[in-house]
């Protein structure tokens, strides 16, 4: 009798714990992207030489302080990967409960890839670097890790659109479909405008941590 009696308390109370922990863990895919685009904001406002319209945020590796962008880089990856598991367990069953979170976690590896392989120099960056960037074989694996990050960040926003739609969240759900449009926009124009690609890779960080708190809200 004692033992029917207290275990509907225990299965009672173990739901709100496991809600609990499902929304910690997408918090981290909450937090990653504005912070790390508030650390590479401070950066390249206080190091000198640094240039928003001809230096990309990953060259900040670079130089003295570059521990301190590489830190970045790692943190906003393990962030990125942990709501990645906060995503799969808040869609699980769900429509687009399989690929979201699972390339939310390729793009967070990314960064990863991103901080073991630095940029290259160049574009005046660091102080008395070259104008013209020589790509190195460390700096060929960064460029290829971002680029196939971001697409799996774009492809990602397309498939978290159907869990938005599913909630009745249709605008929500077709701005999903547009922000990876500007996203690759952004990395399009990069080669007239270094700024360009920072505006798209923020947006695109940007709207994933809304997303992410839009669906672990729901």
């Amino acid at each position: 009798m004692t033992d029917m009696i207290t275990a509907p308390r225990t299965t009672l109370s173990a739901a709100p714990a496991s809600r609990s922990a499902v929304r910690w863990a997408a918090a981290g895919g909450v937090v990653a992207g504005p912070l790390f685009l508030a650390v590479g904001l401070a950066q390249g406002f206080a190091r000198d030489g640094f240039d928003f319209t001809r230096n990309a945020i990953s060259q900040l590796v670079l130089g003295q302080a570059g521990w301190i962008q590489t830190a970045s880089f790692v943190l906003t990856g393990a962030l990125l990967l942990v709501g990645a598991t906060g995503l799969r367990r808040t869609l699980r069953g769900g429509p687009g409960g399989t690929w979201g979170p699972a390339l939310v976690g390729v793009f967070g590896a990314s960064f990863w890839v991103a901080a073991a392989f630095p940029a290259d120099a160049g574009a005046g960056f660091p102080v008395g670097a070259p104008e013209a960037t020589v790509m190195s074989g460390h700096g060929a694996v960064h460029m290829f890790g971002g680029m196939i990050g971001y697409l799996a960040l774009c492809a990602a926003f397309v498939a978290l659109a159907r869990p938005l739609a599913a909630r009745g969240l249709r605008g929500w759900a077709v701005a999903s479909r547009v922000v990876p449009v500007l996203v690759l926009a952004g990395f399009m124009a990069s080669a007239a405008s270094v700024l360009a690609f920072t505006v798209g890779a923020g947006l695109g960080l940007l709207w994933l941590s809304v997303v992410t708190a839009r669906l672990a809200d729901r």
